[in-house]
């Protein structure tokens, strides 16, 4: 898997983060004084990229924390299938299977915007 480590501190929203090994995108970053004993923490609030459940995360704002790259890419619709289509990467040429979502409606010769990491997918 593709990522990198950062400080806690260094996480913005909008940012990607790994929560219990799962790429995340960033919804709220809020920080705490320091107490008496102790450092600042930070309180990540996020929402996993490719299946869209809630976490959350609560460290010190010097911890280590990896980061995904997580690419973005664009393809080409190539057919649609009732709820699938065949997508091609406009980088490799690649053909890719892939699941339409909800409320999408795309049609054969259509430019998308894709992301990736490690063979997981989602259209943006």
């Amino acid at each position: 898997m593709a990522r990198q480590q950062k400080e806690v501190r260094n996480l913005q929203e909008g940012a990607y983060v790994m929560i219990d090994d799962t790429p995340c995108v960033i919804n709220s970053y809020s920080t705490a004084k320091p107490g008496k004993h102790g450092s600042a923490k930070a309180r990540v609030e996020a929402k996993g990229v490719f299946d869209g459940k809630k976490r959350s995360l609560s460290q010190p704002v010097d911890a280590k924390i990896w980061v995904p790259i997580i690419e973005r890419k664009q393809g080409q619709v190539v057919s649609v299938d009732g709820s699938d289509m065949q997508l091609m990467d406009l980088e490799t040429y690649e053909t890719i299977t892939m699941r339409i979502p909800d409320g999408e409606d795309p049609t054969p010769d259509e430019n998308i915007e894709y992301l990736e990491l490690d063979n997981q997918r989602k259209i943006v």
